[in-house]
């Protein structure tokens, strides 16, 4: 307990941050609506639009996600995770003063560009994070709470938004996101693998100038700084290495912990449980994105809700994902093995997005919403499996590694599943099935549920164990 009261700040900045994105996510249908189709209820160019920017923040996040992953593990959590909480500002900032077309467009393209860095960001450094202070045996019901914690931000947010008009709503966003920015930066504490809460990007090394600067001249402070953000600790002995010496430690530095293609497949050889977690990862996130890209237009076209109705749904899925995971999870982690846990999610969230599928009445939705009490359960399971394949000074880049693999899945989501549920709610779709996108989508999180039914995950990797050997067999 003394361990994950330790990451209260943490818990802290990631509900106010996600407080601010879920609170316009049931205002944000109605506003593209209103800009691009206004006074209809079926639009496919908003269903193309929406589907487009998902694509093009999953082809960026499939890039920066392993890449500030990897660098955390030697910079720091708080100091990467300062950069997607900062740019998610902006665009909040610009629907808070506008909801025209103009400024809807506008929206739309800084969007794409800042998610790129943040869409999958903050949730692998907040793992990551997680990882550097808790130990394995603790790390599922950990992993849990910080889930439950997103949930309960989802259930504010969206109870905010259920009373909040439409303008108002974007402008609390904005001050929640910069208020967890602020409060992140203030209280958060730096973290490292084995425990290093220094900070190497204002860190000065010990003797660095000496080999790093011709005859130790500190005349030139921007030099240093990019010195010290690139060059490994040098050790008492620094004075007296030759400049091969010297340019080796620079070659070796900063720029290798940039991760190749290679790095994040060494991670999939490593352990077959590691390359099934990222079997299932890819196809449930090709599942959540899908119903991202097209559910809230298919209720709207089929039911014509609109905000309230969207807020209630997303309330009864937070509530009882909040429920579940803050409270159920961490009694059942440590008497149910996360595989199991891991296909009961996996399979209850299937029939959630069957159900919708099939919804012949305004209530199914409702009905359906229920099952998210145990659908939610899925991802901290396989996060926490993910976690144990590596050591401790690997958490950043097989985290990153993961959402990359969930960024991938999200290009390729939006443009499969956008022109299918544009074209069943249209008037030209080849036999009436209006929900045949979401059911398509259901057989998605089919496959993510039979594979986690094959998976075997192997002991935790120690943290000795994991500095002796880069690749363990099971």
């Amino acid at each position: 307990m003394e361990k994950l009261a330790s990451l209260r700040h943490l818990f802290v900045t990631i509900f106010l941050g996600g407080f601010s994105g879920c609170v316009v996510i049931p205002a944000i249908t109605d506003v593209t609506m209103s800009a691009l189709c206004p006074g209809q209820d079926e639009c496919s160019l908003a269903i193309y639009l929406s589907g487009i920017q998902q694509a093009i923040v999953g082809v960026g996040t499939v890039v920066m996600t392993p890449i500030i992953g990897n660098l955390s593990d030697r910079y720091g959590r708080k100091a990467l995770l300062t950069i997607p909480m900062a740019l998610s500002i902006i665009p909040l900032a610009i629907l808070a003063y506008s909801r025209s077309k103009t400024s809807f467009y506008t929206y739309y393209g800084i969007r794409a560009v800042t998610a790129m860095v943040g869409e999958g960001s903050v949730n692998c450094l907040a793992l990551a994070y997680v990882a550097d202070n808790i130990s394995e045996g603790e790390r599922t019901s950990a992993f849990g709470i910080l889930s439950g914690v997103v949930s309960a931000a989802f259930v504010f947010g969206t109870l905010a938004a259920r009373f909040l008009s439409t303008a108002s709503t974007f402008q609390v966003a904005t001050l929640g996101s910069m208020i967890a920015t602020v409060y992140m930066r203030i209280f958060l504490k730096e973290s490292l693998p084995n425990g290093d809460s220094s900070q190497p990007f204002l860190k000065k090394e010990p003797g660095f100038l000496k080999d790093t600067v011709p005859n130790g001249d500190s005349s030139q402070p921007f030099l240093k700084k990019e010195l010290a953000g690139i060059i490994s600790p040098l050790d008492d002995n620094s004075d007296t290495s030759s400049s091969s010496s010297s340019s080796e430690k620079i070659q070796g530095g900063g720029f290798k912990k940039i991760p190749a293609v290679g790095d994040l497949i060494s991670l999939l050889k490593c352990r077959a449980a590691f390359s099934q977690a990222a079997v299932i990862v890819f196809f449930n996130s090709l599942a959540d994105g899908g119903l991202q890209a097209s559910l809230l237009y298919f209720w709207k076209a089929q039911f014509h809700f609109n905000k309230d109705q969207f807020a209630d749904i997303m309330l009864i899925i937070g509530v009882t994902g909040t429920i579940s995971q803050l409270l159920f999870m961490p009694l059942l982690a440590p008497r149910v093995s996360e595989e199991k846990l891991l296909c009961i999610g996996l399979l209850t969230g299937s029939a959630h997005i069957f159900l919708n599928s099939i919804a012949w009445s305004f209530w199914v939705p409702y009905a359906a919403a229920a099952l998210a009490a145990a659908a939610v359960i899925a991802t901290p399971c396989v996060r926490s499996i993910v976690s144990k394949q590596v050591g401790p000074n690997e958490q950043g880049k097989a985290q990153g590694c993961i959402s990359g693999i969930s960024s991938s899945a999200q290009i390729i989501s939006p443009l499969i599943f956008s022109p299918l549920t544009a074209l069943f709610l249209s008037e030209g779709a080849p036999f009436y099935f209006p929900g045949f996108s979401i059911m398509c989508i259901a057989f998605a999180s089919m496959i993510a549920f039979i594979q986690s039914t094959m998976i075997r995950a192997g002991p935790p990797i120690s943290s000795q164990l994991a500095n002796n050997c880069n690749c363990i067999e099971p």
